[in-house]
């Protein structure tokens, strides 16, 4: 087996984020597709069963998981610094791309040319070979779990009309309870499996946990402290400027609901956001929401980034910002995601 490779420095960690912030096309399934190839396969910075392990807990956090998977191996390899870069890098680029074709798209938009081309956007975002391959690594694993679970949330929902988090803590009392009783059922551990090795990783299977991965109550309280003041700054200073029922003080709030208490990825939130901004709030209309998906769909970055799109359209480039900045808690999950990584984590040596 070929050596591990030699340490990275935050230097070219940083490249390798600024990088794929512009090139992590095709949604959640593509960008971690993308960096399952450039971490695992190539480079060989983590290892696929840690890689595999550290997703499927980000799948059950609010928000992106491809930005919180970033967001995490860049913390386990250069801490506090480097989760801020990776899981930055990894939205930035397409936060100000999105506001640029929000501009066109509101001074432009009913121009024959730029419609023509925003209609042609609807039709792409297709997938390349590497996206296709773990898609169907991951159907492989999921797909009778994901049949049972969405059938019964597509019946909690229409026939019952039961409020989504309610429907979230339902899934997640069915799944203890039957890994607990019926493990042959809920086969927990399938997803883990990996595929073969591609040599030994700097964050390898048996590689130890480092210091600041380590789980402790203190570090706890620090973290969800410092997301709470940030939030408590910012949404105060808006409703000092605006008031609570200005638009961006009402963006703040909602974007905080959508981040925090959607499960799921993108495709879980963008019904939630669907339903608020065009429906409640009314900050732009149903057919400008879908090319608003197209354009987050043709572009890098999460696709859940589609609310800099809603944002500019209610507010302008302060709606966008205000949006993008309270739809992403990813950091102060970081140290949320240490206890269940406590005995996994590695240390990059």
């Amino acid at each position: 087996m070929s050596a591990a490779p030699p340490p990275v420095s935050f230097a070219e960690a940083f490249r390798f984020w600024l990088k794929l912030g512009f090139v992590s096309f095709g949604g959640p399934t593509g960008q971690i597709a993308i960096m399952h190839q450039e971490l695992v396969e190539r480079r060989r910075w983590i290892s696929e069963k840690r890689f595999l392990h550290a997703l499927n807990f980000c799948m059950v956090l609010p928000g992106p998981e491809a930005q919180q998977l970033a967001t995490y191996i860049g913390w386990l390899m250069h801490r506090t610094w480097g989760g801020i870069v990776a899981g930055g890098l990894f939205v930035l680029p397409s936060v100000f791309i999105l506001i640029a074709l929000s501009w066109i798209y509101v001074t432009y938009g009913k121009v024959p040319l730029v419609a023509g081309i925003f209609y042609g956007n609807q039709a792409g975002g297709g997938g390349d070979r590497a996206r296709r391959r773990l898609a169907h690594r991951a159907a492989r694993a999921q797909a009778s779990g994901a049949l049972g679970t969405g059938g019964g949330a597509f019946v909690a929902i229409f026939a019952f009309d039961a409020p989504f988090p309610a429907i979230v803590l339902a899934a997640g009392i069915v799944g203890y309870l039957g890994g607990r009783y019926y493990p042959g059922i809920f086969a927990a551990n399938s997803g883990h499996k990996g595929q073969g090795s591609y040599g030994a990783a700097l964050i390898d299977d048996d590689t130890p946990t480092p210091a600041h991965a380590l789980f402790s109550w203190t570090k706890f309280g620090a973290y969800v402290a410092a997301g709470v003041v940030l939030w408590l700054l910012v949404i105060g200073g808006l409703a000092a400027a605006v008031g609570w029922e200005g638009t961006l003080a009402q963006m703040g709030l909602f974007f905080s609901q959508a981040a925090l208490l959607t499960f799921g990825g993108a495709y879980a939130v963008l019904p939630y956001v669907y339903q608020g901004a065009v429906e409640h709030f009314g900050w732009l209309t149903g057919p400008q929401m879908i090319d608003g998906l197209a354009l987050g769909e043709t572009t890098p970055g999460p696709l859940i980034m589609v609310v800099a799109f809603v944002g500019y359209l209610g507010a302008g480039v302060a709606g966008a910002l205000v949006a993008t900045y309270f739809n992403l808690p990813a950091f102060v999950h970081l140290h949320l995601r240490r206890r269940a990584f406590r005995r996994n984590d590695a240390r990059p040596t």
